[in-house]
């Protein structure tokens, strides 16, 4: 990969030392992670989304779950010791982040927020999280994924309804 292409989040990796593989995908606008899943063949347990949020405090919060999961936001407040958690808004992703929508990576954010990664991470030898920009996605450890975020593990997700 030619150094014009590397993102934040993947030069904070070769900073790091943090092995990763990239991968590439045809993409012009916003697409969710279950249909990047789909078009790749990938499971969607080992596909992990990110998400932001801003506390009741009014500090922020990124959650990193199963593309194919919700987030229990009365979960998610009481892992970061908030009263509540609510998603930040589509148009507020870049100013906070430097990321846009689809593109958002817990790495190399334009500030360190507290991050939650779902244990579920934990279960597989390899995880895939977005590259830092459409079209782009970063394979890791989950190890170095928590090492290299910081980020701590917890049950966030909402309940299936069965």
């Amino acid at each position: 990969m030619s150094k014009e292409t590397k993102t934040n989040a993947m030069r904070i990796l070769d900073r790091q030392k943090i092995p990763y593989t990239v991968n590439l995908y045809e993409c012009d606008n916003f697409i969710d992670g279950v249909h990047v899943a789909d078009q790749l063949g990938q499971s969607y347990d080992s596909s992990f989304k990110t998400l932001v949020t801003v506390g009741k405090s009014g500090g922020h919060y990124v959650f990193v779950l199963p593309v194919d999961q919700e987030l229990d936001l009365k979960k998610a407040a009481k892992t970061v010791g908030e009263k509540s958690v609510e998603m930040v808004h589509v148009k507020d992703i870049f100013a906070l982040t430097g990321y846009i929508r689809g593109g958002c990576t817990p790495l190399g954010m334009k500030k360190p927020f507290p991050t939650v990664i779902h244990e579920s991470v934990l279960l597989y030898p390899q995880v895939i999280i977005s590259g830092g920009r459409i079209g782009a996605q970063i394979v890791l450890s989950p190890a170095d994924l928590l090492r290299a975020t910081g980020a701590k593990t917890a049950d966030i997700l909402k309940e299936e309804n069965v």
